[in-house]
This record gives C-alpha cells, structure tokens and sequence, in this order.
C-alpha cells in the first residue's frame, strides 16, 4: 500500500485508469497519458511515444470564431496559454469569463500572447456555441487527431486547464488556471511559478496533486505569513532545483495559510490542532498527514523536517 501511494504521488495521478509510459533506464516519464496513446496509436507506429515540442504538435491550421484561420506558425514568438475547456464543464465557463478580461489586459499592456483553445466539447454545435464567446484561437474540432496530441503532450487529466508557454514553447506553469484567478490585473504575467504560496480559495485545489508542505500562522499578526514565507523560501528553492536537476517535478508543495473560513475548514477536514505557528505536511491522496507542533518554526526545524519526509523516516496520522 505504501508503495502504491508512493507511485501516486511521483506520477501525479489524480484519477483511474491511468497508464503512464516511463525509460526504464532514467525513470523519466515517457508520456502521462497513455490511454489516449493506445486510443491513438493501437500499432505503435509512434512508439516510445515521448514527448515532441510543442510546435511540432501543433502544426497546422488553426481557427477564429469568425472563420477566419492561419498558421499555427503565427504563434510563434509570443507567449502561448494552451486551455483546454468545454462547454459542458461549468468551472471551464466560469474560467472563460475571467481569462477573455485577462486576455484583453494582457494584449492591451502590449504583451504577446495568444491562447489555443483545444475543445473537451461533446459535439461541434457545443464548441462553436463555446468558441463564439472566446477572441482567440483554436484546434478546429473536427481535428480530433491534433487534438488528442496536444492532451497527450501535457498529460490533461481534468478540465479546465490552462498550460503557459514561453516564446519558445516550454512550460512556465501548469497552474495557469490558479495564477489567472489569483492575479485579476494580470501584473505577475506570465505566472512564473513561486517556490511558496499564500493558500488561498483559487489555488486550494492544489492540495490535492500531492504531498504539500503547509505552515499554518496567525495572520493577525503584521507581517507573520511574509516572514513565514521567507523561512521556508530558501528550502523550497534548493528542493525544487535539485529535482529541476533531474528533469523532475518536486515532491513538495509549499504553502503558507494564515487565518480565514477557507483554512479552519482545511483544519477541521484534517483534524489538526488550532496551534500557530503549526508546521505540517498534507498528503490528500494518501489521506496522511504529518504533523510538528513546536513552539518556535526554525529554517533548521522545516529543513529536518522536509528531509526525514522524503527519506520516509516520518510516521504519518490518518485524516
């Protein structure tokens, strides 16, 4: 069981079934979404099916609702939003509304940047019902194919998702969706990723892709979650570079939570103690928590902490 939960966490796996193809030999993952794969693929003409840059994936035709289509290659040089959204989703139609405000004050600020909208939508009414609402691009429907490439390449496991490009198309984040509700006036664009975030309502969710670290401190206190965040910032940086180092995604989450109805919910779902500052470690998946409960949160005390979780010296408490 412990293994298996262990898996969970270092593939991100957030539903069933899932099928991801790894090298044996490096333990890098070949493709997360293998279901589509063989869905694709069933000779394995494509086989080891890894990953292609995304203009190669996305090469071809691409429309505007008003008809109008071009090149794929228009989008190069500028910063590309990859959504994928349906019509049927009702958290992908609340999204929509905020990302066409976004859009229009990040092309207005004279930034370049386009978004690719790849349809989930059940059928093409749907999408061009969907699509009259958004003033940018997309995969024609009727090209299942690129489609299902573009699902494949960044592992899509749930809609809405919105994946941010650089002007090269490498990933700068998977949590498009979070930083675009979290930054209404579009001032941190692009969203590069912070090694700590403040939990909030929009990127709670969050908690739920794997093992988080979570500091817990009374944000009645001036100033208590900034110098929170600047004792752990310096941890979560050395760990996500080292596993940056590996072409691999960090094993940790790193939040800080102070007071508000969202974190005594979290409190309440998990069972903790109303201590701050209270230093733990949420693992949704596995329903684990871990729990240090000291008077004083130290860089030394995380650090320790942090290493005997990863090298599995920690016993957890059931949630």
């Amino acid at each position: 069981m412990v293994v298996m939960l262990k898996l969970w966490n270092k593939y991100r796996v957030s539903n069933i079934p899932s099928l991801i193809f790894i090298d044996a030999s490096s333990g890098k993952v070949v493709c997360r979404n293998g279901l589509l794969v063989i869905r694709d693929d069933p000779e394995g003409l494509e086989f080891p099916w890894g990953p292609k840059p995304f203009s190669e994936v996305v090469a071809g035709p691409l429309l505007r609702n008003n008809g109008q289509t071009l090149d794929s290659s228009a989008l190069e040089g500028s910063h590309v939003g990859v959504y994928f959204s349906a019509h049927w989703c009702p958290p992908c139609r609340s999204l929509t509304r905020v990302l066409v405000e976004s859009y229009r004050k990040i092309k207005e600020a004279g930034q370049k940047f386009e978004i690719l909208f790849v349809s989930a939508d059940r059928s093409e009414d749907s999408f061009n019902q969907y699509f009259s609402e958004m003033p940018w691009v997309a995969v024609p429907y009727t090209d299942e194919a690129r489609r299902s490439r573009l699902n494949r390449l960044y592992g899509i496991q749930g809609i809405p998702t919105l994946i941010v490009l650089d002007s090269k198309g490498e990933v700068i984040t998977r949590q498009g969706r979070v930083e675009v509700l979290n930054d209404i006036e579009c001032r941190e664009f692009p969203w590069h990723p912070k090694p700590v975030l403040e939990l909030t309502d929009s990127n709670a969710v969050q908690l739920n892709e794997g093992p988080c670290l979570v500091l817990f401190v009374d944000s009645e206190d001036d100033g208590e979650s900034e110098a929170a965040k600047q004792l752990i910032q310096p941890i979560a940086e050395k760990i996500i570079a080292k596993y940056k180092a590996k072409d691999e995604e960090a094993p940790l989450l790193f939040f800080v939570a102070g007071e508000d109805d969202m974190t005594d919910s979290l409190r309440d779902y998990t069972n903790l103690p109303e201590a701050a500052p209270l230093l733990t470690i949420l693992d949704m998946s596995a329903r684990a928590k871990y729990v240090m409960d000291v008077e004083e949160i130290t860089p030394e005390i995380v650090e320790a902490f942090v290493s005997d979780f990863l090298a599995d010296k920690l016993k957890p408490e059931p949630i």
